[in-house]
Order: C-alpha cells, then structure tokens, then sequence
C-alpha cells in the first residue's frame, strides 16, 4: 500500500484531478484567493438576476406542467444549477439533471487504479497477506444502453432540439425536463391535472430509480420541496423563489418492497431510504462486537467509488480484494445497500485505528471522464444515512467526525504521501454539513490570534485545466471546488505551502494535498496581517486570503472544543495511528506489532503552536481480529486526535496540555 503521489496509485476524483502518470493530471488551476467569490448575498455583488425563474414560468406553461412541480423537481435534481452544461459523476447535465451517458464518456481504469482501491486494511499485519497479482483487476462496464442515462436525449426529442442544446442551455434544459415530465404523466394518467399533488406519478418516474420505493423516496422529497418552499441565489447570480403550498396533497406513493435476499440480514438503515443487504466477503473485514466492550464507534469516513455500483459490490464480495466498507449509496439515491454490519470492521479507510472505530460510506459515481459535481439525490440520501447513524452512535456532526477518506492519515511513514484523497474537491462540504444541520456559520469577521475557527471556503468556482497524456490535449474549464490555497506567508507571490512526504509538487495539482485547506475543519488562528489569515498547520503557520473574515466562522467559547499546546520547549511527536504500548500486548495472545510505537518522522508539533482536537483523549488500541471474534488490546497511553494539517493525526496525551482559547 506504499503508494507514492508520483506513482499514481491513489484514488481520486471523477474529473481524474490526479495529476499522475496513471490517469494524466487535472491541475487545478486557481486564480489564487482572490478568485474566492464572497458568499452569495454578499455585499458588493451584483444584482441578482431572474431570468431563469421566467424560463421556469414558461416552460410549466407551455406544457402544462404545475410550475411548483417543475421548480421543486429541479432543485432537487441540481439546486437549480446549471454547472456550465457539465456533467455530474454520473452523467446528469444542466438545471434539470437529465443524463446522457455514451461508451466514450466513462474512464476505464487502469489495473494501477484498480489496485488502489484495493488492500485498505491499513493494517501491516493484514497487508502482507494481500497479493496483488491475485485481486481482481477489472469491473462489469457500465451498461451504458439504460434508459436511465438517456433521459436528456427523449427529453430532447420530444421539444426538438438537438442534444447538445438542451445540455448546454439552461432554458432549453428546463423546456426539455417539462416535456418529459408531462410525457410521464400522460403515460401515467391520461391527463395533465392542474393540481401539484397528482403530479407523483411523473415526478417518480422522473426519479429513474429501478424500483418502486427509491422513485417515491425521491418524489416525496420533491412534494417536501413543494409543501415547505425553497429559495436561493446560484452559483452565477439567478435568484429563484419556491413558495410555500403547505396544502398540496400528493398522490399516495406506490409502496412495493425490494426483492430481497432471504439469506441477508436486515439492513440497518433509516425509515425513508431504499436499503438493501449484499454481505461483502468475511475475508474483506474483521468480525467485532461494535460500539461493546470498549471497541466504540466515532467517526464516519466519506468515500466515492469511482467505479460502478456492480463493480464495487463485485470488488467487496471478492475474496482477494481485502476491501469493504459498510454502505454504498447510488448515484441517483435510489438504493443504499449494507456490505458489511455496523458492529464489524470494514477494510475501507487504508488505516487501522481509523478502521476500528469509523464507519465507511461509499458513494457511486462511474468514472464519467470531467464529470465534476454530485447530484442532489446522491447528497439526500447519504445525508439522511448519516444523521441516522450518528444519532445511533452518538456521533457529532463536525468536520473532525464526518471526514473524507483524504482527511485520514497514512499510518507509518511509507504510506502518507500515498494515502487516498476522496471524495476530492468537487464533493460541496458546506452545502453537505448543512443538510446535515451543522451550518453554524457566524456573521464574517476577522478573527484574532489563539481563536478557534471554522475554515469556510465558499465552493465557487476556479479556472481548473485538465491534461491528457493520451491525446496530449489540454483543456481549461472553471469549476467550484471546496478548499482554499495556503501559503508560506500573507500574498500570493510567497510560496505556497510544502509537506514534507510529498516532496516537490505542483501547487495548482489536485492531489497536492499540502498547501489546501478543505471546507470546515477548525483550526487555531495563529496570526493576522490585512485581510490575510494564518492558522497553525501541519507545523507550520498557513495564510489565506480572507477579507474581512469572510472565510472564516468563529467557533463560539461556549461550543470550543479542546485547543493543545505541547507542555515543554521541544516539539511534540505526531502519530499516523494510535496502536497500545508494547507492555500492554503481554498475556493477551496478540503479538506485538511492527512498528508499534512509530510516530511520523517528518512532522512535529512544535511548542507554541495550538491545535484542535479532533475528539477526547483515547487510549491506545489494536483489534487482531478476522473472520471470527477477535482480541482488543487496550494500553494505558492515551491518545488525542488533532485536525493537524489536511488530515487527522495523533498526539500522546501526556506529551500536550489543554490550553483556552482565545477570543476576539
């Protein structure tokens, strides 16, 4: 699992921002901070316009479709984006999210990018048994003949347009999802009703689910949409009105259940989503007693696939993958189906003390080559899997519990620089804490040195270029991402910030993952200086452009979590994971393992610097598990994870003292 930023063995993300010799490099070419757009409403922006909620107007006039049908389906297809008629990682376009998939548009991946989703233990003891020759090296093709990924082509037929016309232009895109949900409707009842409410069957439909209870979880958070009203300003200044119609009765949904696998337990899985069970392999996880005896659960790791939803089921229940995770969820929401049950531990996060106490979610999205945002549906369901499950588990909802598989560390030195970086830059962070109710943003202003914040940058877009080394073609394009750029000292001409284990990097490239800090992780300001802010980061003091404390929330006192210092004049060792002591395997049957007590050499806390901890001090653990119940080791060293950098690390509770933290 040694894999280096050069050697391309890493996931990442659908626009192939890889910047490798595998799969070509997607630098992301950003027009420094000042390309950082103010939130939308912001002072200083210009008039929002409304264009666009005429073209809705008209649209549900001429094909006689309920304009509140129309406007909800789209919000909750794309939040009324248009995402400049690029796909979505799963072949959706435009306003109205209708697909269109072609043989061409899906990336096939390369047997180095199979083996990177593969042998994610995090474990060595577990690692040496995997044999790369024997894992599977390739995965069912998209069958891209489905109906569902075709919907923008009838949709533009039945308006008579051409195809690449209703993908590119908003208008037309809202013309051709109008045609298509009357045509639904027709085929339905007969008849174009007045009343919103006897629109479900079309709206379900629409859905494209293959089932009957994912098409009408779908269509019940449309008519949720049309009953409760939305409104927003997009990306590129529409400004768009919902109102409320708390009346609207919707036709009963058409209740069927899924066909399921007698031999497959009941998935656990909230009231409202489509879930399934397909048991990943018993080679693929370690059997455990989960959150008993000790062995609690405190994190959720966000995962995409980058591959289909048959290949990654294939991948899971194959033996030799030594791979797994506990749910995935499909690109269009329809489905959220179990691999593996909460009380186990899956093989999903490349690190063993993440391992044991996270749960993994993987999110579906085909590979489609520049595909570059999530759809809304994808972002519903997995937010709704993860309130469920954190209310389960007692899990808070923050960026320092609900991370990216980039946030988690490499756990010895060999494996950092190659340690995965999904869901990537396109996954929208803020839009997704605040469905999960954790959009606590504070009013802008600028913070203080020794304040606690929130790092907020807006996921506006930036001029990106994509490289690829097949055709030798590259393409310059904007698209909102979800970090800012760091630098070594307050202006954009300084050099940009360094890691140690990745060696010589190009600043702009998507997995340098040095010099960027991802939306809402809470960190400690270090210093101000004009409108630039520096936080304690990886060792180092880290600058943002950030006027007026526009990209920054303050952590209120009352809500801080445990701010660290080390405790004496000499730099504090940090830590990839969080193993027991040597003395603490004795009696146990388990043997010491390699490595055991290594910190990561190359970083340090050094004194004077404050972090935030990313949770309570803990002790020291290994589960030596597989296939039937296993040992958990616990030591008596304690342990505090730390938001350290752009990912989680470890510190030696006796090594740190709690410290207040500032205010303002």
């Amino acid at each position: 699992m040694s894999r280096s930023v050069t050697g391309g063995q890493r996931k990442h993300t659908k626009a192939k921002l890889v910047g490798s010799a595998v799969a070509g490099a997607l630098a992301l070419t950003a027009l420094g901070p000042q390309a950082l757009a103010a939130p939308l409403g912001a002072g200083g922006q210009t008039r929002a316009s409304t264009a666009l909620q005429a073209q809705f107007a008209g649209a549900a006039r001429e094909f006689k479709v309920p304009q509140s049908v129309l406007m909800a389906v789209s919000y909750r297809q794309t939040l009324w984006e248009d995402h400049d008629g690029r796909p979505s990682t799963s072949g959706a376009y435009n306003v109205m999210g209708l697909t269109r998939v072609l043989p061409g548009d899906v990336e096939q991946p390369s047997a180095q990018d199979r083996l990177a989703h593969l042998d994610l233990s995090g474990d060595p003891a577990v690692m040496k048994r995997f044999d790369a020759k024997k894992a599977p090296a390739a995965e069912p093709a998209v069958d891209t003949t489905a109906p569902g990924l075709h919907t923008l082509d009838e949709a533009a037929r039945l308006i008579g347009e051409p195809v690449d016309a209703v993908r590119t232009d908003a208008g037309r895109s809202i013309r051709a999802g109008a045609a298509l949900l009357a045509h639904y409707q027709r085929a339905a009842t007969g008849s174009l009703p007045a009343d919103p409410g006897a629109w479900y069957p079309a709206v379900a439909r629409y859905s494209q689910a293959p089932d009957a209870k994912g098409a009408d979880a779908f269509a019940e958070r449309v008519f949720a949409s049309v009953r409760s009203g939305e409104s927003r300003v997009t990306t590129d200044g529409q400004a768009l009105a919902l109102p409320a119609d708390p009346g609207v009765r919707p036709a009963g949904p058409a209740k069927k259940a899924l066909a399921a696998d007698p031999a497959a337990p009941a998935p656990e899985c909230p009231a409202g989503l489509t879930c399934d069970y397909r048991p990943a392999d018993p080679n693929n996880y370690n059997v455990a007693t989960r959150p008993d005896n000790g062995y609690d659960i405190r994190q959720i790791v966000i995962h995409d696939t980058e591959g289909s939803y048959d290949g990654s089921i294939k991948t899971f229940q194959d033996p030799k993958s030594s791979a797994s995770t506990h749910y995935i969820v499909k690109d269009d929401g329809s489905l959220v189906t179990q691999v593996v049950a909460t009380k186990d531990e899956s093989y999903h996060a490349g690190n063993k003390s993440v391992n044991m106490h996270a749960l993994g979610i993987e999110h579906v999205g085909f590979a489609m080559k520049q595909g570059s945002w999530y759809g809304e549906p994808l972002y519903d369901a997995s937010a709704t899997l993860v309130k469920y499950l954190a209310g389960r588990f007692s899990i808070p909802l923050d960026r320092e519990h609900v991370l990216g598989h980039d946030e988690v560390p490499g756990p010895l030195d060999g494996y950092v620089a190659g340690q995965h970086w999904d869901p990537g830059p396109f996954w929208d962070w803020n839009h997704y804490m605040s469905l999960l109710g954790a959009d606590d943003c504070a009013a802008p202003r600028m913070p203080a040195a020794g304040q606690v914040v929130k790092v907020v940058p807006p996921f506006t877009p930036r001029t990106t270029t994509y490289y690829d080394p097949a055709t030798k073609v590259r393409t310059t394009f904007d698209e909102p991402v979800n970090f800012g750029y760091l630098y070594a000292a307050p202006s954009t001409d300084a050099a940009p910030l360094s890691d140690p284990y990745l060696g010589e990097q190009v600043a702009t490239e998507g997995p340098n993952w040095g010099n960027k800090v991802v939306a809402g992780g809470r960190y400690v300001v270090a210093d101000r200086q004009g409108d630039w802010t520096a936080i304690w980061y990886g060792g180092q003091k880290a600058w943002f452009h950030n006027p007026g404390g526009r990209y920054t929330s303050a952590v209120a006192r009352s809500a801080a979590p445990v701010v660290l210092k080390a405790k004496g004049d000499a730099p504090v060792q940090v830590y990839g994971r969080a193993y027991p002591e040597d003395a603490a395997y004795a009696g146990t049957g388990v043997p010491v393992q390699g490595s055991n007590s290594a910190s990561l050499t190359k970083y340090a806390l050094p004194a004077g610097q404050a972090y935030v901890a990313a949770g309570d001090a803990v002790a020291g653990d290994y589960y030596y598990g597989g296939t039937t119940l296993g040992t958990l080791v616990k030591g008596a060293q304690t342990f505090y994870p730390v938001r350290y950098n752009h990912r989680i690390a470890w510190v030696r509770a006796s090594d740190v003292q709690a410290v207040t933290p500032g205010t303002r």
